[in-house]
């Protein structure tokens, strides 16, 4: 076999430290048992063993500006409060009350100096600890001896992210990162804002859509509609700890299609984004990549953006990091796309994909959110508004655009072939190294 995944041809040769490739990993050609896909004791082994031991993505820093504001973060069978502390940093709680259970938060996110009960009106601060107890007389002291404050996990930021651990063990955030964080950190997320944030529910086990996000081998088969503007020949990284990179290029045609020459109008829109005029440009779809970085340079050297340290590839492709366990962020200098996929708390068979789009504004002529956003006119780019959270149910399209509404109709159509006897499990190829890689991961953790 000589497919090697960091090989990529126009890729290859680069000098900045950016795209260095990773030395190779080797995770066999093992097939794994379909069962994880859709057994319940699996999902359930995989809750107590993976997700409450591990750092989980809760929110965008930028969703917390101020002492007092807060995020609900619900992942699986639990609900979460992050908070920004009055001393600047974070916190985290489990949303229930320690009295009787109820949660105390039900909207999505807010501003507040306590957090009350709905229920009986026990008060707590911003760090958890308990601030009133209504009627505390009545209720002997050796009640209240077990505990009265709010149960706290940890919580730690990184690159404008805000993570949470239900372990007290995990590694700092920041170690957990590993090679990924000076890599995320060239893209200043923090300077960033969340300008789209949907949810929905989807009919497959939340691996399925990690392995469906994992990898572009399916592009030419699912949405023909990028095969003129999204390449396949990619090129792919791994990192111990299940981490991941892959730049998917874009302003060129896939290696499947039939046109590699012609500015076709998918090439044109990457060419006006960037500040080119498509009617004029003498070059031909393989040197529009090319001319798209050299034009984004130019025009931010005009407008006072610095972007020295970025490698051409970071600035025209899709530069993909996988973070184990369930979340992957698609990055680009004018914007990241934050993808999560949570799982249910006890069907195996169903996920949430939760994805937030967050973009960095700068007030000057020619620069603008580009147009592979998918952003309506009436989307308020400037930060001042954060939009509300659209959630749609299971069966109804996601509308996040017609390329995820094609991945939405095609995994239940996977998940249910996963349930087949005829089915054996996966038969991944060198394309598809990223979800090796990331099953190797979670096998590790399963077993430990």
């Amino acid at each position: 076999m000589n497919y090697d995944p960091r090989s990529w041809a126009v890729h290859k040769g680069s000098q900045h430290p950016f795209d260095k490739p990773a030395p190779a990993i080797d995770n066999g050609t093992e097939r794994p048992d379909p069962i994880r896909y859709t057994l319940p004791e699996f999902s359930a082994r995989e809750w107590e063993k993976v997700f409450t031991k591990t750092w989980l993505l809760a929110a965008p820093a930028s969703d917390l500006p101020e002492p007092g504001d807060w995020v609900k973060f619900d992942i699986g069978p639990e609900s979460f409060i992050v908070v920004r502390q009055n001393d600047g940093s974070v916190a985290a709680h489990y949303n229930v009350c320690p009295h009787r259970g109820s949660q105390l938060v039900t909207g999505e996110m807010g501003s507040q100096d306590s957090f009350t009960c709905p229920f009986h009106s026990w008060r707590f601060g911003l760090d958890g600890k308990n601030r009133k107890i209504t009627d505390e007389d009545t209720f002997r002291p050796e009640v209240l001896c077990h505990g009265t404050d709010l149960s706290t996990v940890r919580a730690e930021e990184a690159v404008g992210l805000v993570f949470i651990s239900m372990s007290d063990d995990v590694p700092p955030l920041r170690a957990y990162l590993g090679p990924l964080l000076p890599m995320l950190e060239t893209y200043r997320i923090d300077l960033m804002h969340v300008v789209q944030h949907r949810r929905s529910d989807w009919a497959a086990n939340w691996k399925g859509g990690i392995d469906a996000f994992y990898e572009s081998y399916h592009l030419h088969a699912i949405h023909p509609q990028t095969m003129g503007v999204i390449d396949d020949r990619t090129h792919i990284d791994l990192f111990p700890g299940g981490l991941s990179r892959q730049f998917v290029p874009m302003a060129q045609p896939n290696s499947h299609f039939p046109d590699q020459e012609g500015i076709n109008p998918g090439i044109a829109m990457l060419l006006a984004d960037a500040g080119i005029d498509p009617e004029s440009f003498s070059g031909t779809a393989m040197e529009s990549r090319e001319a798209v970085a050299r034009a984004k340079r130019e025009r931010a050297a005009k407008i006072g953006l610095d972007y020295s340290h970025f490698s051409d590839a970071q600035l025209t492709d899709s530069t993909i990091f996988g973070i184990f366990p369930n979340m992957q962020i698609g990055c680009h200098p004018e914007a990241v796309f934050l993808h999560r996929f949570k799982p249910h708390e006890s069907d195996p068979e169903q996920f949430t994909y939760d994805t937030t789009i967050m973009y960095r504004h700068v007030d000057a002529p020619g620069y603008g959110a580009p147009g592979w956003m998918g952003l309506g006119e009436d989307v308020d780019v400037t930060g001042a508004t954060r939009p509300e959270v659209v959630h749609t149910g299971l069966g109804e399209p996601p509308g996040m655009g017609e390329v995820l509404d094609q991945d939405s109709d095609l995994l239940p159509i996977v998940q249910k072939g996963a349930r087949s006897r005829g089915f054996r499990g996966p038969l991944w190829c060198e394309q598809e190294a990223r979800l090796r890689h990331f099953h190797k991961e979670l096998d590790r953790w399963m077993e430990n």
